[in-house]
């Protein structure tokens, strides 16, 4: 039994040895009764030196004891009442904290002792010591009730948590330390919801009010995209995978740009870009880069739906560059990033940044956040400067709301791989990122399925989009890229899993994903095949064991 709880059973009674009786605390008084706790039967041991304790009987009338509530005096205390007052039962747990953990921290910050005695709807509380630690320790809980006040509705808060009772004063005390009743407890505001509502327009002109101007058309067709004819058109996208396109906008349809059959349709004048591509040797757009880079560059929103593997990420990037480029405000004097990409997990997010990291263009610089990463080497990258920020929505929504990052100066919002965000559960999350960055950007949302929830992410944050699909809008595998799936034992994993590597080419590239957390593999790094990466790479999957290898040819 502990001096912070009063113990609500029988009472302690009965002869003892010679020592000197252990001290217990009164029993509660029973709940609704009203009357005070009464003390202990009278011990009957006798004290050191052969003197008999003296039986308890009440103070006599007149006396100072009787002027107060009848209560127990600790030894040492004598002729200092303890301050009594009342607490609803709902704040109890928090005074007393895990263990009596809390409680034991206000008794050694205020010198003091306090005991609890608990009722049905409220407790007791009494604060043993002299003026100065009474005080000391009634001021303490009053700031501990004050805070966990701030958590119950408002209207309860003066009925719930300050409902303590007169209480008296002996000849010694000061007049000055008299405890006056907590009658204007701090009322929490109520919300107008309906004026809220009302007002949302003007409130939402306000908020982007001072923003920077922003352009996003930057499409110049080239002779000859514009000279295609219908037919050629539709033969075009009828022989590259059955592209399919549409107007979303509601009312009068706006007319589909051509496709850019070749790199230079799109991009002949941006050199840098042409340089990149250049660099890397791509021969000629996908479907979906064909189709899909007329209507971004144009500044319209876009939906794309398409199968991994087809050059999701190329057709959001390069537009992404040169919109960043062609702002009215240079990236040097903005406040934040200007691009934003939403990735669903830290695995496509470090492969879209490696994918980013190849076109050097124009010094744009990128940076990778995810959960499980350096949190605090991603938030230094971050406030030092970049221009693109590829993101998971947690992290990212963690750094949002400690305002680590500034998503108002974002222009260019991709959310890729949008399915796969709901399928995870980071809907709450895109929605409070979405709440901070500007509503006249230019978004652009990826996915390989066009389910209900996708749709309803479409019509909620994409303003009047254009949709392309490659194919069906059923979940189906790429025709363009070959897929083997092997199924073996789960004893012949590790022996298949040699040979496999064993037998890669040197240009061949391979990417094992793994059922635990190992450091290395998760980065994803993509191994130039030689004898020696060979025996590393062998060496990291025998760390680890239910890897499923996947291999990239």
């Amino acid at each position: 039994m502990s001096d912070w709880e009063a113990d609500s059973d029988g009472d302690g009674g009965g002869s003892g040895p010679a020592a000197l009786p252990e001290w217990r605390p009164p029993p509660a008084p029973c709940a609704g009764s009203g009357e005070q706790a009464r003390s202990p039967e009278p011990e009957r041991a006798e004290a050191r030196g052969g003197r008999r304790l003296e039986a308890w009987r009440p103070p006599e009338a007149g006396s100072a004891a009787a002027r107060g509530p009848q209560t127990w005096q600790r030894r040492g205390e004598q002729g200092v009442e303890p301050l009594r007052f009342r607490l609803d039962s709902t704040v109890i747990g928090a005074l007393i904290g895990r263990g009596g953990a809390k409680i034991r921290e206000l008794e050694d910050l205020s010198g003091s002792r306090i005991q609890i005695i608990r009722g049905e709807h409220e407790a007791e509380v009494k604060i043993f010591g002299n003026d100065v630690t009474q005080n000391k320790a009634k001021m303490l809980i009053d700031d501990l009730v004050k805070r966990c006040s701030q958590t119950y509705p408002a209207e309860r808060t003066e009925k719930a948590f300050f409902k303590h009772q007169d209480f008296s004063y002996n000849d010694s005390q000061d007049s000055s330390c008299d405890f006056v009743k907590c009658r204007n407890a701090p009322q929490k505001s109520v919300i107008d919801w309906t004026s809220l509502r009302e007002n949302k327009a003007r409130y939402e002109a306000m908020k982007w009010a001072d923003l920077p101007p922003i352009e996003k058309n930057f499409y110049k067709e080239s002779p000859t995209v514009a000279s295609m004819s219908r037919e050629e058109v539709e033969n075009w996208r009828k022989e590259n995978n059955d592209i399919t396109c549409d107007d979303l906008k509601g009312g009068e349809k706006r007319y589909i740009p051509n496709p850019a059959c070749k790199f230079e349709d799109a991009f002949k004048h941006y050199p840098d870009v042409m340089a990149n591509i250049r660099k890397v040797g791509f021969q000629k757009p996908t479907p979906i880069q064909s189709q899909g880079w007329p209507i971004i560059l144009q500044g319209i929103d876009l939906i794309g739906i398409a199968q991994t593997g087809t050059g999701k990420t190329l057709a959001y990037l390069m537009p992404g560059f040169v919109h960043l480029d062609s702002q009215p405000i240079p990236r040097h004097q903005r406040d934040g990033p200007g691009m934003l990409v939403l990735i669903p997990t830290r695995e496509l997010a470090l492969q879209v940044e490696a994918e980013c990291s190849k076109y050097t263009y124009k010094g744009i610089k990128s940076i990778c956040i995810y959960g499980g990463g350096d949190r605090k080497g991603q938030i230094n990258m971050v406030t030092k400067g970049v221009d693109i920020v590829i993101a998971t929505p947690g992290r990212l929504n963690d750094l949002q709301k400690n305002n680590f990052i500034n998503l108002k100066s974002i222009t260019y919002l991709v959310l890729d791989e949008a399915d796969r965000m709901l399928d995870m559960g980071f809907e709450p999350q895109i929605m409070k990122i979405l709440i901070d960055i500007r509503p006249d950007r230019q978004t652009v949302m990826t996915s390989a399925t066009w389910p209900d929830g996708v749709r309803r992410l479409a019509k909620s944050y994409l303003k009047d989009p254009m949709i392309v699909y490659v194919g069906t809008l059923d979940l189906t595998a790429v025709n363009t890229v070959e897929q083997q799936v092997v199924v073996i034992p789960e004893e012949e994993k590790r022996a298949f899993t040699r040979y496999f590597i064993d037998t890669m080419k040197p240009t061949d590239k391979v990417i094992i994903f793994v059922g635990k957390k190992l450091t290395y593999v998760i980065k994803l790094m993509t191994y130039q095949v030689t004898s020696v990466s060979r025996e590393y790479l062998f060496s990291l999957f025998m760390a680890t064991e239910n890897s499923v290898i996947e291999n990239k040819l």
